[in-house]
Formats: C-alpha cells, sequence, structure tokens
C-alpha cells in the first residue's frame, strides 16, 4: 500500500498539537509538529507511540513499512526525510525515544 493509504488507517491526531521525542537522557531529541508538511509523520509517529509504548526497533521497523514509497526515497537522500531517517537510526543503533503527547 501507498503512503497515503497507510495513513487513512491510522487513528485521527486532531487533539495533537506536536509530539516530543525523549532521548534516553530524558531530554528532548526532536519535536513533530501537527502542521501541513509534518502531519503525516506526527499520525505515524503517534500510531507507533501507542501500539509500541515508544519509538523502539520494533516500532521502527514498522514505522518503515508504512512511510512505504517514501522509505525507499530517504534511504536514497539520506537528509530529505528526517523523520524516516531518525527511524533508521533507531534501526541500526538500537536507541529509541519515548513520546510525550503536546495536547492541541
Amino acid at each position: 500500500m501507498a503512503f497515503a493509504d497507510n495513513l487513512q488507517s491510522l487513528p485521527s491526531i486532531d487533539h495533537i498539537a506536536e509530539l516530543q521525542l525523549i532521548d534516553a537522557d530524558g531530554q528532548v531529541a526532536a519535536t513533530i509538529p501537527n502542521a501541513p508538511g509534518k502531519a503525516g509523520s506526527a499520525k505515524v509517529y503517534n500510531a507507533l507511540a501507542a501500539k509500541h509504548g515508544g519509538i523502539n526497533v520494533a516500532a521502527a521497523e514498522e514505522g518503515l513499512q508504512i512511510f512505504a514509497e517514501h522509505t525507499d526515497d530517504a534511504k536514497a537522500r539520506p537528509g530529505a526525510h528526517p523523520n524516516i531517517d531518525r527511524l533508521l537510526e533507531v534501526i541500526a543503533s538500537g536507541k529509541g525515544y519515548t513520546v510525550k503527547i503536546v495536547p492541541a
């Protein structure tokens, strides 16, 4: 399935302003706003965190499947898709994130 189709199957994030990814040191490593151009990634990360309890290797692997055609593009063009790059790094390093939801 294509990314747009995969997004349709994920829970709504209308109640979310942004997601904060918290590293092992308790620091905010990244934020993903529920905003145009980023809402798809926020929706994916929210669904992964709800299912896996955070962004761990299993969540990252599933995320790459959800991102579908964008995953191949991210592998071909590092830096073009930072939220996919982050999942690839979780898989490579084994270091994940807890996810804090900032309500809208």
